[in-house]
């Protein structure tokens, strides 16, 4: 009786809290506001930036900043046109790169994005920035980071808003937390699921060509990728599935619809 009862507790509250992610139309747990994610997300990727080195002054710095700044704008104009402005609510966009061997990129909740030097080889010029950034800028949008503090709270019986949360059991939250803004042991940077790595495969190709760069590059860019992991450990950016051949395929199918919103873009 009592598994019962709380089968259809948690079944209310999915119901109840569900979003939708724009572009995509995926329903997702939301139980957490960025009203009060997002501040504490902004909190940590000052730290990131603390413990690291910014690189500023290089045509690589640069053009990271560009780049975000592009897409950025193209995204907020697409968002504010089609009635999801209030999924923007909060967001401060901000664009580094950091000193860093490591071939990885990724975006904390409300558009914290940080590249790693080791990463701009394989993206070899401005496009090929744009199709990572394009598909970090989605994991913000489609609001990941917050499906999975949502679902992380839901699975360790934690209700309710995450000060909430952070009143019943404050270490599980705060790890709850760090795992939802992609946070690992000693600021190392955790995967997103399969699932939404798709997603951000599919909405960062819209994303890049809403602000003008051609889609049609993003496969030769994880084709770059998958000869990059060809050796012992593969790239951070490869650490789960999907591989880059179902990456492709994934990407190809989505090209149409991704060609027409490049071709707006030119108009």
């Amino acid at each position: 009786m009592f598994k019962k009862i709380m089968f259809f507790i948690a079944l209310g509250i999915f119901v109840y809290s569900c979003a939708q992610v724009p572009m995509s139309g995926r329903s997702q747990l939301s139980l957490v506001d960025n009203a009060e994610l997002l501040p504490l997300a902004f909190i940590e990727y000052e730290k990131v930036l603390k413990e690291g080195k910014v690189i500023t002054n290089t045509a690589d710095g640069q053009m990271v900043v560009k780049v975000g700044k592009r897409i950025a704008s193209a995204v907020d104009t697409y968002m504010k046109a089609n009635g999801f402005e209030k999924e923007l609510q909060g967001f401060q966009w901000e664009f580094n790169l950091l000193q860093e061997a490591i071939v990885n990129a990724w975006c904390m909740p409300g558009g914290k994005v940080a590249f790693y030097t080791g990463i701009i080889p394989v993206c070899q010029d401005e496009a090929g920035i744009a199709v990572v950034m394009g598909h970090e800028v989605a994991h913000a949008i489609a609001s990941h980071g917050r499906e999975r503090m949502s679902n992380g709270m839901l699975m360790n019986g934690l209700l309710g808003t995450a000060q909430a949360a952070m009143g019943q059991n404050p270490t599980l939250t705060q790890n709850i937390m760090l795992q939802a803004f992609g946070v690992g042991g000693e600021l190392g940077m955790l995967s997103f699921s399969r699932k939404h790595e798709l997603e951000a495969d599919q909405l960062g190709l819209n994303f890049m060509a809403l602000a003008g760069y051609d889609p049609r590059v993003a496969p030769a860019f994880w084709q770059r990728m998958e000869k990059a992991g060809s050796g012992e450990a593969p790239p951070e950016f490869l650490s789960t599935h999907p591989g880059p051949k179902r990456r492709i395929d994934e990407l190809n199918k989505q090209m149409p619809v991704a060609l027409e919103y490049y071709e707006k873009s030119k108009k």
